[in-house]
């Protein structure tokens, strides 16, 4: 079940059964757990496998993909809890081959920038394919016209073509000029949140360790639920209040960069997932 309208990425319910479809239905539309945006309810296939997000810079008519990216949107490890805006990501993504990516571009990219352009509304900007690779092959779960949070945290430290021109191009229409290239290295990102999330939680709890994050260039903190207390204490002042990112030379490197950089991190009913990406081991 999805909610029609925005919900901060938290809009879909997943829903194992009948009980809990119904159960689902009156969360959105009677308790109307996101407002408005819950009063249309979009109800959708079940499907299984991994997701990947592939997001693109679009001119038009052109297009260039960045590269792809794995999101965790459930609260718990193993993927458990409530769905989120996205506990952590790691890129590049090893389940994404050469083959699915020529599957995709033919079958989803090259339709979906050629349609809007053919009803007369050319997309310029950044396109998001939300994917899911399920044993039928890959479907889209969704499109946003956005750059994705937390997956650009893992994909613009890895891009080496300067962003400016390519977003010059976009405007410009020549966007097929631009080589986009990636560096041949990996990040991973882990979100840090406030315990409760994404139901209930405290906001004003001060934040120590991020002066550790000075001159390592391996390392960054992004903000994203934070805020200065009367004091000029940083303090948190949302759900997701920080992702802390790592690169590496490969994936296992990336990601226990990012967790040794977590662990630099601390404020009071803090919580993160231990198992971001966890998959790789598999590959």
């Amino acid at each position: 079940l999805k909610a029609s309208g925005l919900a901060l990425g938290k809009g879909v319910l997943i829903c194992e059964d009948l009980s809990s479809a119904r159960d689902g239905i009156r969360e959105l539309m009677t308790d109307k757990k996101f407002g408005d945006a819950g009063s249309k309810v979009v109800i959708e296939e079940f499907m299984t496998g991994r997701e990947v997000s592939v997001l693109a810079f679009v001119d038009g008519s052109h297009y260039k993909l960045m590269t792809s990216s794995q999101d965790h949107k459930r609260q718990g490890d193993g993927d458990t809890g409530l769905n989120t805006g996205g506990m952590g990501t790691f890129s590049p993504s090893p389940f994404y081959t050469k083959e699915i990516d020529a599957w995709c571009r033919e079958n989803i990219y090259d339709r979906t920038v050629a349609a809007m352009a053919a009803e007369g509304r050319p997309f310029r900007g950044v396109l998001y394919f939300g994917l899911m690779l399920t044993p039928a092959g890959p479907r889209v779960l969704e499109f946003n016209t956005r750059f994705g949070d937390p997956e650009t945290q893992v994909v613009l430290p890895r891009m080496k073509t300067d962003i400016i021109d390519v977003m010059e191009a976009c405007i410009d229409g020549t966007l097929d000029k631009i080589s986009l290239e990636f560096a041949d290295n990996a990040a991973v990102c882990v979100v840090i949140a406030s315990g409760g999330y994404p139901e209930a939680y405290e906001k004003g709890k001060v934040i120590t360790g991020l002066d550790k994050f000075e001159g390592k260039t391996l390392y960054r903190c992004y903000h994203a639920g934070t805020s200065f207390d009367a004091d000029r204490n940083i303090v948190t002042s949302g759900g997701r209040v920080l992702g802390v990112v790592a690169i590496g030379d490969t994936l296992k490197e990336a990601r226990a960069n990012a967790y040794e950089a977590a662990g630099w991190v601390h404020f009071d009913k803090m919580y993160m997932r231990s198992d971001i990406g966890k998959a790789i081991d598999a590959v």
